[in-house]
C-alpha cells in the first residue's frame, strides 16, 4: 500500500531534524567541557603562581657580592664628591670634631668648632683648658659635660704620651678617652689615608636594607662588609653610603622614587615611590639646600652651611 504524500514529507522532515539536534547537542557538550577545563585552569593558576614563588631561590653569596660592588660603583657616579662632612685642617681637629659628632649632626659640630679651635688650637692648649669654659663652647653639640671630659682627657694623653701628635695607628687611637673604633677609622681614613669602614647609624641602616648583612653590632657589621670589598675601597665606600643615607635613603621616609639605585635595592618600596613626592624628601645639595660643612671641598656642588646663629642654621640628620 502506498503511503500518503504528507506522511512521506513528515518522515523526511523528522529525519533531517535528527542530525541537526545531534549536532547541537554535541556542540553544547563540547562548550560545557571547554568551560569546565577553563574553570579548572583558572582555579589552578594561583596554586601554580604560589608554587613558582615558593621555588624562587634566595640570592647566593656571589650574587650579593656582585650586587654590592655594583651599588658601590653606581654610588661613586652619583657622589663623585663624597667626603668627610666635618670641617678640619689637621688630624687633631678631625679627632676633636669626630668626638663631638656623637649624638648630634656634623652640621652642628661644624658650626661649633670654629670658636673651640680658635681658643684651643693644639692638644697642649686644650689639655690646659678650664673644663667649664670648654663645656660652654661645645654646649650646642649636646652631652657637653661628657664630651668636654673626653676632649680634655684625649688632649692630655696626646700631650703626655704622643708628643702632642695624633697617632696614626688604630691600637693607639682607641686607647684615647672618648675614642672608639668608629672615631678611629674616621681619623685614620681621612687624616692618614689608612683604609677603614665607618659604621655609623646611616651606614648600618643601609647595608641592612641592601641585604649585605643582618648584623646589628657595629663591629660585626664592619667585619662582614670588609669581607665584601677590597681594602682600598673601605674609606670611600663609607663616605658614599653615608652620603646616600643622609640625602636619599632616610630612616623614616626613604625617597625611593628619587633613588638612582632602585634596580639594585631589595627594599625598594619601603619609602615614597612617587617621583615628585620623593623629590621633596631629598636633603642637602640633592634638595637644593646648604650642605653640612661651612668650608666644603672645592668640588662640592652645593652651598656651604651657614655659621652658628645665622638664619637657617639648623641641624639635620
Amino acid at each position: 500500500m502506498k503511503a500518503p504524500a504528507g506522511a512521506k514529507r513528515t518522515q523526511k522532515s523528522g529525519a533531517a531534524k535528527q542530525p541537526a539536534k545531534a549536532a547541537k547537542a554535541a556542540k553544547a557538550t563540547k562548550a560545557a567541557k571547554a568551560a569546565k577545563v577553563s574553570k579548572t585552569d583558572k582555579a589552578a593558576e594561583p596554586a601554580k603562581t604560589a608554587k613558582v614563588a615558593k621555588a624562587a631561590k634566595p640570592e647566593s653569596r656571589l650574587a650579593m657580592v656582585r650586587r654590592a660592588r655594583r651599588i658601590n660603583r653606581e654610588l661613586a657616579d652619583v657622589y663623585p664628591y663624597a667626603h668627610p662632612e666635618l670641617d678640619f685642617r689637621n688630624p687633631f681637629e678631625l679627632l676633636v670634631a669626630t668626638v663631638l659628632s656623637a649624638q648630634t649632626t656634623d652640621l652642628r659640630v661644624n658650626q661649633t668648632t670654629p670658636a673651640l679651635f680658635a681658643k684651643y688650637p693644639t692638644p697642649e692648649d686644650m689639655a690646659a683648658a678650664v673644663p667649664e669654659e670648654v663645656e660652654e663652647i661645645i654646649r650646642p653639640t649636646g652631652f657637653f659635660r661628657a664630651k668636654a671630659k673626653s676632649l680634655l682627657g684625649l688632649s692630655t694623653a696626646l700631650r703626655d704620651d704622643f708628643g702632642g701628635e695624633v697617632p696614626g695607628r688604630l691600637e693607639d687611637l682607641v686607647k684615647l678617652p672618648g675614642v672608639g673604633r668608629k672615631t678611629a677609622f674616621v681619623v685614620l681614613g681621612n687624616a692618614f689615608g689608612v683604609p677603614g669602614i665607618t659604621v655609623d647609624t646611616h651606614f648600618g641602616r643601609l647595608v641592612r636594607r641592601w641585604k649585605w648583612t643582618e648584623q646589628e653590632d657595629p663591629e660585626k657589621v664592619e667585619a662582614e662588609i670588609a669581607a665584601i670589598f677590597p681594602k682600598s675601597e673601605w674609606t670611600m665606600l663609607s663616605h658614599r653610603v653615608i652620603f646616600h643615607g643622609r640625602r636619599i635613603c632616610h630612616a623614616r621616609k626613604p625617597a625611593c622614587g628619587a633613588c638612582p639605585i632602585t634596580h639594585l635595592c631589595p627594599s625598594y618600596g619601603e619609602g615614597e615611590t612617587d617621583p615628585e613626592k620623593a623629590k621633596k624628601l631629598l636633603k642637602y645639595e640633592m634638595g637644593g639646600q646648604p650642605g653640612q660643612r661651612l668650608n666644603p671641598p672645592a668640588d662640592y656642588p652645593g652651598r656651604p652651611a651657614p655659621p652658628l646663629g645665622a638664619t637657617g642654621a639648623t641641624g639635620a640628620a
